[in-house]
């Protein structure tokens, strides 16, 4: 069997769905917050509601685009570069001079692990954790692989190769005990009373060291190493990835012609995951799989809903978040 894109009933639901929350996200912080949140406001008055219509039209047409499982993966990786590709330039820009294009003049290293080691180091400002865990509670572990600023990089570097390579056994252990060692070290400095620029000195290393494994690594084998062997806020989105109720399933029926795996970026879909008939703990709910699937065999499951509804539902959430994430996209 193949995919076959939906027709235009099916797609008007979730996109309208779509449409209408990130309208109602974007309305509500545009009206509530007393500064300019969105970023035609800082520059005209009034033209934030503008910009609040044009977000929810294009998270509506969005939608639709991502419901057809064939083209699915290619639309992500688009969208994903494009708000890596917003959210990079408006910081290059804010530091070149243009000051409405940051959020509070308050710069930290846009690098992942920071979410959590940065308040650790601080012991204050825990607004990214918390919008972090928000995230991971609606829509699981797809925070990594729709809506992480810096994974498009290696999203496209992976991309280059055609059939990826797994990464050796060591990977999972080495993951836990980078993500100790993050946390243990955040505290340390904070506890020692070191100083903040020798602090950013050390997450400026950690950083340029996940993007060396991105251009370098990913580039060879295929796989998000940087993703599933190095970031530690990877393995706390997989891990608290399973408060939401959101998972991939494999039905019976497999013949275990392995496609799945070619298709999986995050070594998800190893021999054993699908002899469990699940993937395994890397898995960020991407849907790249789906497309590789030729006896259509994987779908989304969200309490007792119908696969292609738990797959709607899942598309209209992540797609109004990576909607609203873009219209705020400020350091």
């Amino acid at each position: 069997m193949k995919h076959f894109p939906p027709d235009s009933r099916q797609a008007v639901y979730p996109a309208t769905a779509a449409f209408l929350l990130t309208a109602a996200v974007l309305g509500h912080l545009q009206y509530r917050l007393d500064f300019p949140i969105l970023l035609a406001e800082r520059f005209l008055p009034g033209a934030g509601w503008l910009q609040v219509v044009l977000m929810a039209i294009y998270a509506g047409w969005l939608t639709g685009k991502l419901l057809d499982p064939a083209r699915a993966p290619l639309w992500r990786l688009r969208i994903w570069g494009l708000f890596s590709l917003v959210f990079f330039g408006q910081l290059l820009l804010g530091l070149a001079g243009i000051e409405e294009l940051l959020m509070t003049g308050k710069l930290h290293l846009p690098v992942p692990a920071l979410i959590m080691a940065g308040p650790l180091y601080r012991g204050a400002d825990f607004f990214m954790p918390t919008l972090f865990l928000a995230t991971v509670v609606l829509v699981g572990p797809a925070w990594c692989s729709y809506l992480c600023y810096i994974g498009a990089w290696e999203g496209w570097s992976a991309r280059r190769v055609k059939k990826p390579r797994p990464l050796p056994s060591w990977r999972a252990p080495v993951r836990w005990l980078l993500l100790l060692l993050v946390a243990a070290t955040a505290l340390s400095l904070r506890l020692l009373a070191v100083p903040w620029l020798s602090a950013l000195l050390a997450a400026a290393l950690f950083g340029l060291v996940g993007v060396a494994i991105m251009l370098l690594v990913s580039r060879r084998n295929g796989m998000m190493s940087h993703c599933i062997g190095y970031c530690p806020m990877g393995l706390l989105a997989d891990l608290l990835g399973k408060i939401s109720p959101f998972r991939l399933r494999i039905a019976a029926g497999c013949s275990n012609c392995k496609l799945c795996s070619k298709a999986c970026r995050y070594q998800a879909m190893t021999p054993a995951d699908l002899e469990r008939g699940r993937p395994g703990l890397s898995c960020t709910l991407c849907g790249d799989c789906l497309a590789g699937c030729p006896q259509t065999l994987i779908h989304y499951r969200f309490l007792g809903l119908t696969p292609e509804n738990a797959r709607r539902l899942f598309l209209t959430l992540v797609i109004s978040l990576h909607s609203i994430f873009l219209a705020v996209a400020r350091i």
